[in-house]
């Protein structure tokens, strides 16, 4: 015997189907916004496409990748990290000092010069002992995350500055003042591509298999999700939470090598705003601010985003007073579009 059919049946259908589209196109936002613009770019802007302007826009977006990679680890757990930049300029201060003065030994009353690998290895222990104070500043006095990392802006930055007086190191291709290897670090590359595209990619790589494969990634979400639940189903949320900050450090002393590198010169000033950038990378790419959601995949293509979208508008001679505008517009289009989907969720959740 046939059994009746309800007419809204049909109904309930289309309605989940057109949800699931929804929710779909939502999810792939950043990467239909990068298609846009960079075909728009291409069709309209003569040098977009030039090799030499593609080589340029590579190079700031793992910039602002690499930083954004760090970020999305802090804001996964709900915290925020506004010390980056300073530790960009602080790093590359250190790399500057290392490479054209040494490391003087009062006791031996010599001054030791070093080696790429070890010059490397310092300056991103560096940038992982700040990130470490922020860590612990936050979850052993309890100090919020904004204020934490607000404070060691200043801190990292005044440091940056007493380095050299707030001078600049430079002839860092002289070998007489240490590795000239270090500028290839900056200037060369492998298969047609920058040295930093290549770094970007693989940390890239290291960040999607810990977020994704192993217990930490899993203790991250959860923290983000709902902290105390983390904390009573046995998740070391104050250890978890510690090691995001460092990660974001390591990030960040990576950046100031790769921009020391290609300046041949260390600034202290180097990194002033380049931890909005790496938030409005991870804004773009589809991490929740509040936490628990999000992906490193996401945040790289945020920061292509950002990177097409000034290339693009300082070929085409737009003021840099409104490329702030349209980008600041972009990011709370983003923060709206974000607020969207979690209630799209949650509704559907019900």
């Amino acid at each position: 015997m046939d059994m009746p059919i309800s007419a809204g049946s049909g109904v309930v259908d289309r309605s989940k189907k057109n949800i699931t589209i929804r929710r779909l196109l939502l999810q792939l936002r950043a990467f239909i916004a990068l298609i846009i613009l960079f075909t728009f770019f291409a069709a309209y802007s003569d040098g977009f496409l030039n090799e030499n302007n593609l080589i340029i826009l590579t190079k700031q977006v793992a910039i602002n990748a690499i930083l954004g990679i760090g970020m999305t680890f802090v804001i996964l757990t709900s915290g925020i990290d506004l010390s980056v930049g300073s530790i960009v300029g602080l790093c590359g201060m250190v790399a500057g000092a290392l490479i054209s003065q040494g490391l003087r030994i009062q006791a031996l009353d010599a001054v030791v010069y070093f080696t790429f690998w070890p010059l490397v290895v310092i300056v991103l222990i560096v940038g992982m002992i700040i990130g470490l104070v922020n860590g612990i500043l936050i979850t052993r006095f309890n100090v919020a995350p904004f204020i934490a990392t607000l404070g060691t802006l200043y801190i990292a930055r005044g440091l940056a500055m007493l380095m050299n007086n707030g001078a600049t190191f430079t002839n860092f291709a002289d070998p007489k003042l240490g590795e000239p290897a270090f500028v290839k670090l900056g200037s060369e590359k492998l298969l047609a591509l920058p040295y930093s595209i290549w770094i970007m990619a693989v940390m890239g790589v290291i960040a999607v298999f810990l977020t994704m494969k192993t217990p930490f990634g899993r203790q991250i979400f959860a923290i983000g999700g709902n902290k105390r639940a983390a904390q009573l189903s046995g998740v070391r949320v104050k250890s978890v939470t510690m090691l995001t900050y460092v990660i974001s450090g390591l990030c960040s002393g990576m950046v100031g090598l790769i921009i020391a590198s290609q300046l041949r010169a260390s600034h202290p000033a180097t990194g002033e705003g380049y931890e909005l950038n790496a938030i409005a990378a991870v804004v773009l790419g589809g991490t929740s601010l509040s936490g628990g959601r999000g992906a490193i995949g996401g945040t790289i293509i945020g920061a292509f985003v950002i990177g097409v979208l000034n290339n693009g508008m300082t070929l085409e001679n737009v003021s840099s007073f409104w490329q702030q505008v349209i980008t600041g517009i972009v990011i709370i289009l983003a923060v709206i579009i974000d607020q969207v989907q979690q209630r799209l969720q949650e509704r559907n959740m019900v």
